[in-house]
């Protein structure tokens, strides 16, 4: 692939992706490496050919699978919740889906280990990550409630599927000093920060969203 297509044109083009970082400085988005991060990672890779024209607008898109590619606002809001404590080096993602919001992390943090119960989605993101030849991500085929324990503890854990109630799995497999950003809820949702401080977690609780929610089982 080259290069013109990781820059795009037309409805892709970096002036585009300006617009959008300049709608979420808007809204409140404020961590300067996040927005350069989100203005430089191509979005139309991570989506169907037909909808890369609305890549770069502030809405989910469909990726298959009853799934989504999250909202730009949504990925920037909570990589920013998730680094706000600081530098982060092990990072738990909840759900590759189309591996946008693995793709983000990945220029930020030192290693992404993500999980996807959806096979021929994780294969999808798979390629396009190694297209953009990022090569700090661990992917596996498991079960997203169940986190990834043999490669725990993590500094950082962020999931992009909502369950009812916080997995005890996932606040097992957070290091002391860690930051866990999830989606909480059925019917209402709201995004959480859970930060671990020893054996004690601090919940805070921040905007209404809506999410996909957190399943169990695996499909191939």
């Amino acid at each position: 692939m080259n290069q013109s297509n990781f820059d795009g044109i037309g409805m892709t083009s970096r002036r585009t992706r300006e617009r959008l970082v300049q709608r979420l400085r808007g809204q409140g988005i404020s961590d300067q490496t996040v927005l350069d991060t989100i203005r430089q990672c191509p979005r139309h890779l991570f989506c169907d050919e037909a909808l890369a024209h609305r890549a770069y607008e502030d809405s989910a898109l469909p990726i298959g699978h009853q799934q989504t590619l999250s909202q730009p606002y949504i990925v920037a809001r909570m990589t920013e919740l998730l680094l706000a404590g600081g530098p982060l080096q092990r990072v738990l993602e909840i759900g590759t889906g189309s591996g946008y919001q693995t793709a983000v992390l990945a220029q930020l943090v030192g290693n992404v280990y993500s999980v996807e119960r959806i096979k021929p989605l994780q294969d999808k993101a798979r390629e396009r990550l190694r297209l953009l030849k990022i090569n700090n991500v661990s992917l596996q085929h498991s079960d997203g409630g169940m986190g990834w324990p043999r490669q725990a503890p993590f500094d950082g854990i962020i999931s992009t599927a909502a369950p009812e109630q916080v997995p005890p799995e996932l606040l097992e497999q957070l290091a002391p000093g860690g930051r866990l950003v999830i989606p909480v809820g059925v019917g209402e949702q709201y995004l959480e920060l859970i930060e671990r401080h020893g054996d004690e977690f601090e919940r805070t609780r921040f905007e209404a969203v809506r999410f996909v929610p957190l399943r169990g089982g695996l499909v191939r």
